[in-house]
């Protein structure tokens, strides 16, 4: 296990030890040295062995688990969080039936959204697309269409852009099969665990063939979300473009200081 490395870049000289005990504890996990869902050293193991007292280990564990890298549970340890429909629904999944206003604003109920991908196939990269994954334009890429349901009424429409160097060997078949969300296909298949994402909405129109899947009038106004999903050092991995039906739905942010 190494120690906590002092880096000669004097940008990163300058930050605080805990950061870069964070820094490497990142790069151990990035690696696989802790594989998703197992537990870290209990915390006197871990301080020891990156020579840092427990206070600032415990430090960097605290900014892990706050972006959703690591777990604590009671009375048990921190672990490696892992992708699963929990962490979707709370962390990447913002759309909600939209409250009746003669009923108040009820305590939302999880809802997780059927998903039905309607097509896979591999492409070259567009300008965009290859700008966003830092990619060259026509660099092969999978593009993948999915459908998303909530009370069997699909809201959603999924385009999917990945890069295929780093999801080589990336079946359909293993895509439509998956166990539980795409997010925890790439953390279990392919080593990438999606941290956060940077998303963009805007209003747009529903064209035709959005308009089909949707079930709506070409031209309807819709919610065009561009996400862009992020592994370790903000690293781009996914290319996202969901269009939504707000019709009866919305697209819910809940904003909290850090």
């Amino acid at each position: 296990m190494p120690t906590a490395k002092i880096p000669s870049d004097p940008v990163q000289k300058a930050l605080p030890l805990y950061r870069l005990v964070k820094r490497d504890l990142q790069q151990m996990i990035e690696a696989g040295h802790y594989g998703i869902g197992k537990a870290l050293p209990n915390e006197a193991t871990l301080s020891t062995a990156m020579k840092v007292s427990i206070g600032t280990l415990r430090h960097a564990v605290d900014e892990l688990v706050h972006e959703h890298v690591l777990v604590r549970r009671q009375g048990k340890g921190t672990f490696v969080a892992p992708h699963n429909n929990a962490r979707f629904m709370f962390q990447f999944f913002q759309v909600e039936p939209r409250p009746d206003p003669e009923e108040g604003h009820p305590i939302r109920e999880l809802e997780y959204p059927d998903i039905a991908c309607i097509s896979f196939t591999r492409d070259k990269a567009q300008p965009t697309e290859a700008r966003a994954l830092r990619i060259r334009p026509g660099d092969q890429v999978f593009r993948i269409e999915n459908k998303l349901s909530l009370n069997k009424q699909v809201v959603v429409h999924d385009q999917l852009t990945l890069p295929l160097a780093k999801f080589r060997n990336l079946s359909e078949h293993q895509f439509v099969n998956r166990s539980s969300t795409v997010y925890a296909l790439y953390q279990s298949d392919f080593g990438i665990t999606v941290l956060r994402a940077q998303e963009r909405a805007r209003a747009v129109a529903a064209g035709r063939s959005v308009a089909r899947v949707l079930g709506m009038p070409v031209g309807c106004p819709v919610i065009e979300v561009h996400r862009l999903a992020l592994t370790f050092a903000d690293k781009p991995v996914e290319y996202r473009i969901s269009t939504i039906d707000t019709r009866a739905h919305d697209y819910v942010s809940v904003l909290s200081k850090k």
